[in-house]
């Protein structure tokens, strides 16, 4: 008999649609080569990040074959390589968290839960209990367990539960949160790992609800987070110990406070770095591969503003009855003023959402159509209205 997730009978009816069903799922997954991946997600509207993006892709493969291995062709569980876990590190607004929703949501259609994991505390204290992240996953499956344990959770905003990182204010600050977050960390290790988890079957705090044991056997981790300040913290350590007779200082390449910096594969790949960053270092080496992301080139923005935020305005002031023009001058302003906010790709459509509420406030719903004008009038983004007569 083929292999397949261990299933309990909690009091609460679960979806089972039984073996029969999880083996199809199995093997209607989109048999897709890292290449084709690759196409697909840049078909999908995806920019830039080649590298990363080629990382994630060969990742998303092996996770799919190593399935299909297990429960289509009965390999021993032995003989397959271990499930890949992946870590995410780069500047706000580069792509990390839209690439996994794309690629594992979208594309290839596999249970996938992104989770903010800010909101988690360890165990009985106030917060979220960390095994509720899989109870996300479950839901995604369509509460199915068998769906749910070959699933993706994204950890987003994982460099926030650093020791020394965490910043929330709380009502009973220091006496009821796990202000550290080396309790979620250490909650995570075992999930990261090849795990069976007693998982809730309610986003609940109660610990009598109703609950099945869910395996991490399969179930692939991507963290994601933009990690603010690593790279001084990497500078710090690589100044201390380059620091002596006949040696020089490692100069930095960015201010402290800088947002949108690029990581180096040295500067990822040291887990003493993460470590002095606030990282239980077992939980680092979890991760298969820990894979940097850049900050998005000015082209790369003034594609993505093209072919994403300009288009969706465009549509939707066209079902308005208003025909949309941006000019192209318009477009490098807006990228430039991005790029000086260090707000990547996702500050792109509040700069122009912006200049357009007064007129979008005025106009929808009037009846009315008519063309709207967006130009550069003396270093300022100038918006003119013409109604139809």
């Amino acid at each position: 008999m083929l292999p397949y997730p261990e299933r309990v009978e909690p009091t609460r009816k679960l979806r089972k649609p039984g073996l029969e069903h999880f083996i199809k799922f199995v093997r209607e997954l989109p048999d897709l080569s890292p290449r084709q991946m690759f196409a697909m997600l840049e078909e999908q509207g995806y920019r830039g990040q080649d590298e990363a993006r080629r990382a994630v892709c060969l990742l998303a493969y092996r996770h799919v074959r190593r399935v299909k291995r297990i429960y289509l062709d009965g390999v021993d569980r032995a003989l397959v390589p271990r499930k890949c876990n992946c870590l995410l590190v780069g500047p706000t607004g580069c792509g990390k968290t839209y690439l996994i929703e794309l690629l594992f949501g979208k594309i290839l259609k596999l249970p996938t839960a992104l989770v903010d994991v800010t909101t988690y505390s360890e165990t009985g204290y106030v917060g979220q209990d960390p095994c509720t992240i899989l109870t996300r996953l479950l839901h995604a499956a369509d509460d199915n367990p068998m769906l749910a344990s070959i699933g993706i959770i994204c950890l987003d905003e994982f460099d926030k539960i650093a020791s020394g990182q965490n910043n929330a204010i709380f009502a009973g600050a220091g006496t009821t949160k796990d202000v550290t977050g080396m309790g979620v960390q250490r909650e995570l290790l075992k999930m990261l790992e090849a795990s069976e988890v007693v998982v809730p079957l309610e986003l609940t705090h109660s610990t009598y609800g109703d609950h099945v044991i869910l395996s991490t056997a399969d179930i692939a981790f991507v963290s994601a987070g933009a990690f603010s300040g690593f790279q001084h913290v990497a500078h710090k350590r690589a100044s201390r110990d380059h620091i002596g007779f006949g040696r020089n200082i490692v100069r930095g390449r960015y201010a402290v406070d800088a947002i949108a910096v690029d990581f180096t594969a040295d500067e990822v790949e040291s887990i003493a770095n993460f470590q002095a960053y606030g990282f239980l270092p077992e939980l680092i080496a979890r991760f298969t591969r820990v894979v940097p992301f850049r900050a998005l080139s000015a082209e790369t923005l003034k594609d993505i503003l093209n072919c994403d935020v300009i288009e969706r305005m465009t549509s939707e002031f066209e079902h308005e009855g208003f025909t949309l023009n941006v000019a192209e001058e318009v477009l490098d302003h807006v990228v430039a003023d991005a790029l000086r906010r260090e707000t990547g790709a996702r500050g792109l459509s509040s700069i122009l959402t912006k200049q357009l509420e007064e007129v979008a406030f005025d106009a929808f719903g009037g009846g009315v159509g008519g063309t709207i004008d967006v130009r550069m009038v003396d270093g300022a983004i100038n918006v003119a209205v013409s109604l139809d007569p």
